[in-house]
């Protein structure tokens, strides 16, 4: 389940410490004005963090902490140019710049750093959503949150001094040299490198980019330097140095996209609809406009928006691919077998429009075909890293469908091991391991999958068939009672045993409220049946 909050109302490390004690996984979203921030939770602890459209300081940490050189940074930054799906680290580490154990262990200050920013952030809006992971390529450490919290309320309470000197980030300084040389004071390290870069100009937010310190370091900097005399404010960055057009796209896309990827939908649209704001019909906004649509259900809405990225990237297989589920959830096979053929000659061996094949043709009971396509897929020696988690789900369903439960069960066990916080896998996996009386392991399975998805109905529902079966009854009322909360109308089965273990507990009126609700549910269903078949 969703926490949201105002920062105004609730402090962010209050929010940290919360989720810490909670043991949570998942992740906690952060706005402030135009900025965004990402801090990622496993069982309790950091996994990662970031800030959108802030420098990425991985490479200023390494070379300001003598490990690497500059010139080696570059060459590094100049060959992620070539490959920029690739992560800043894995080149350095692949170039032999750096051992891994260096790259971890400046990749965990870099997290720290980013989360001590976020907590001078006192305004805004914060939003946690379990299960929610960092993407496969980003390197995870293990941080307590309490070990930041002391250290993060010294400088916050440093930084209340600070803003008397240094009220933003974009407050320009200027160096009165003559008073610094006849003083000839020690500065720190950190004023050593400021000092050249104080020309009048640049901003605090310039400093930052250019130095590679900190937001604090920099700004603790500026602070004794202006106590002491030696610098003073002369304005703040001139009104005609407003970010270009390409600019502003850039940063309503990257958030739009970090929006996205933690699950807060109304406000990654709302970025993206800015983003076609400033530049009508840009391809990868209504892409993404289409992907939320889809989420949300409006699927007429994704249609909409995926043909329009489809028109102006005739050649775009994902916007054909996604227009082709979109019309297939909207009851529109035909054409959606029409968008997909259009996709599979734009990328035919893309991964998205091969799954997306698999998963309309098992919705359209072409199980041996989906099964094909699924095995070709892994089978394929151009195919790069490990198999997505929803190959694992289209082929476990496939399996399963063909009857063959002993391969399902070890497909989705490769599953599990590859992508151990997909609960949904975990969910499959129990469900074909109870296919095959094997019902110790499937409990052992789903006690795993509701550790990482504790809001997903069907595990609690599945959960709950077991103890029923094993005539554990209590445990069983339970797992549907909380099934039926997270999803009333997951099925009109649980509520009928929901009604046959309240009726044995001698609850008679609830027992028949139950009842009904199942006679409801399956009327429903059935009368849905109907207008398909007359349809």
């Amino acid at each position: 389940m969703a926490i949201r909050g105002s920062l105004s109302e609730a402090s962010l490390p209050d929010v940290l410490q919360l989720l810490a004690m909670g043991k949570k996984s998942g992740c906690l979203s952060v706005t402030h004005r135009n900025a965004f921030g990402s801090v990622y939770f496993d069982r309790g602890r950091i996994s990662f963090a970031s800030i959108v459209n802030r420098r990425d300081r991985l490479g200023d940490l390494l070379v300001s902490n003598g490990v690497l050189s500059r010139a080696d940074l570059d060459a590094a930054v100049a060959l992620q140019a070539g490959e920029p799906d690739r992560r800043l680290g894995e080149i350095l580490i692949s170039r032999g710049f750096i051992s891994r154990e260096e790259l971890h262990q400046y990749i965990k200050r870099q997290i720290e750093e980013a989360v001590y920013f976020l907590f001078t952030w006192t305004q805004g809006t914060f939003s946690f959503e379990a299960d929610l992971v960092p993407d496969a390529q980003d390197f995870l450490v293990a941080i307590n949150p309490e070990s930041l919290l002391l250290e993060g309320a010294r400088r916050i309470d440093e930084w209340s001094l600070i803003e008397k000197k240094i009220p933003s980030l974009d407050s320009v300084f200027a160096l009165d040299r003559a008073h610094l040389a006849a003083s000839r004071v020690a500065l720190t390290m950190e004023q050593d490198t400021l000092i050249p870069l104080l020309d009048g100009v640049r901003d605090v937010h310039d400093l930052v980019d250019i130095s590679g310190l900190s937001e604090f370091e920099v700004g603790k900097s500026l602070f004794g330097l202006a106590s002491a005399g030696f610098i003073h404010r002369v304005g703040r960055r001139k009104t005609a140095d407003t970010p270009s057009e390409e600019a502003r796209v850039a940063e309503h896309r990257n958030l739009g996209v970090a929006f996205y990827k933690s699950g807060m939908l109304d406000e990654a649209a709302r970025e993206f609809r800015r983003v076609l704001d400033l530049r009508p019909g840009d391809a990868l906004g209504e892409f993404h406009l289409g992907l939320i649509a889809a989420r949300q259900g409006a699927f007429d809405e994704a249609i909409r928006a995926f043909s329009a990225s489809a028109a102006r990237t005739p050649h775009g297989g994902a916007a054909h691919a996604n227009l082709a589920y979109a019309l297939e959830k909207a009851g529109r096979p035909d054409e959606a077998r029409a968008a997909l053929n259009m996709a599979a000659r734009a990328l035919p061996q893309e991964l998205t429009v091969v799954m997306t094949g698999a998963a309309l043709a098992l919705q359209r009971g072409e199980t041996a075909a989906a099964d094909r396509a699924l095995r070709d897929l892994a089978a394929r020696t151009d195919r790069k890293g490990p198999l997505p988690a929803p190959w694992y789900h289209y082929a476990g369903i496939a399996a399963l469908q063909l009857g063959d439960a002993d391969r399902a069960i070890a497909l989705l066990g490769e599953g599990v091991s590859v992508h151990p916080h997909a609960a949904s896998l975990a969910n499959n996996l129990a469900v074909a391991l109870e296919l095959r009386g094997r019902d110790a392991e499937a409990s052992a399975v789903l006690d795993r999958g509701l550790l990482e998805g504790p809001g997903m109905a069907t595990l609690h529902k599945n959960a709950g068939d077991l103890h029923y079966a094993a005539g554990r009854l209590d445990d069983a009322l339970e797992c549907f009672a909380r099934a039926v909360r997270l999803a009333p109308d997951l099925g009109p089965d649980v509520w009928q045993k929901l009604g046959n273990i309240r009726d044995g507990r001698g609850e008679r009126e609830d027992a028949v409220r139950c009842w009904e609700r199942s006679r409801a549910l399956r009327t429903e269903r059935a009368a849905a049946m109907a207008a398909v078949a007359s349809g």
